[in-house]
């Protein structure tokens, strides 16, 4: 399918590994020119090098923390004008309600719900002066969904889906499209971080840990950031031009509710 993308300009956050590159590299197929950004250069680098020689499309990087204010303003000025933003940060640490302190939270609000409305003020109006634009927001099935130990995520997560909820009726009108990706658990190195936990609180290997997980799923398996790249790719496309202001789920059928 020919997604009407090429020749667009995307920016994508955290997008050296996990379902950011995944997301890159399936707008890249699509032909799209990318700026991507991650604080670890050396890894950019090497998946920018990667995605220039597969598919043969320009690639700026960035290495910055977009979480904070420096961050962002270096991200935004070599980004430029912008046709499709996709958000994405590495989400906080699991934990328990009685642990966590208001700078944690404050932590947490940075880095998955004001970095983003960051973005987004700077880039909509450019987006809307242009008559079209596309952003893709991944947050969390937590959204839909809350999980206990994963509370931090759950408030910040849930603040930036208020938030576009209301945004992307604003913005429809001129031809920019917000809509938010909720995975579930993928084959990412969150994914290693949280088996991990399990097995050394459990004591089991992380083999057993990650099949303790399969068994949760009905798809009896974590997603790739391959079909989560092609899931964003989608909603970047000329395809999606109706959809506004939803929260999709990419989980594998771990979520079990009727909406």
């Amino acid at each position: 399918m020919d997604l009407g993308i090429r020749g667009k300009r995307a920016l994508v956050c955290a997008s050296s590994k996990g379902l950011g590159l995944g997301c890159a590299r399936a707008l890249a197929e699509a032909g799209c020119d990318l700026v991507m950004n991650a604080r670890g250069a050396e890894a950019l680098e090497e998946a920018a090098a990667r995605i220039r020689e597969e598919f043969g499309v320009g690639v700026k990087t960035v290495a910055a923390d977009v979480t904070t204010g420096a961050g962002q303003a270096q991200v935004l000025e070599a980004a430029g004008e912008v046709d499709i933003l996709v958000t994405n940060a590495g989400g906080p640490p699991p934990g328990s309600w009685q642990d966590w302190e208001r700078e944690d939270f404050i932590k947490a609000l940075d880095a998955n719900m004001l970095t983003p409305i960051a973005l987004m003020k700077a880039l909509l109006p450019g987006m809307m002066e242009r008559g079209w634009g596309r952003v893709v927001n991944i947050t969390s099935q937590s959204v839909k969904a809350p999980i206990a130990v994963l509370g931090l995520s759950n408030s910040a997560r849930a603040g930036l889906t208020g938030y576009v909820a209301g945004t992307a009726r604003q913005v429809a009108g001129k031809g920019v499209n917000i809509n938010n990706l909720l995975p579930g658990i993928h084959a990412t190195d969150r994914a290693d971080s949280l088996d991990k936990g399990v097995a050394d609180s459990q004591g089991i290997t992380m083999e057993e840990a990650r099949a303790q997980r399969y068994a949760t799923l009905p798809a009896g398996r974590y997603g790739t950031k391959e079909e989560f790249g092609a899931a964003c790719a989608f909603l970047c496309s000329q395809h999606a031009g109706f959809i506004f202001g939803q929260n999709i789920l990419l989980d594998g059928g771990g979520v079990n509710a009727t909406l």
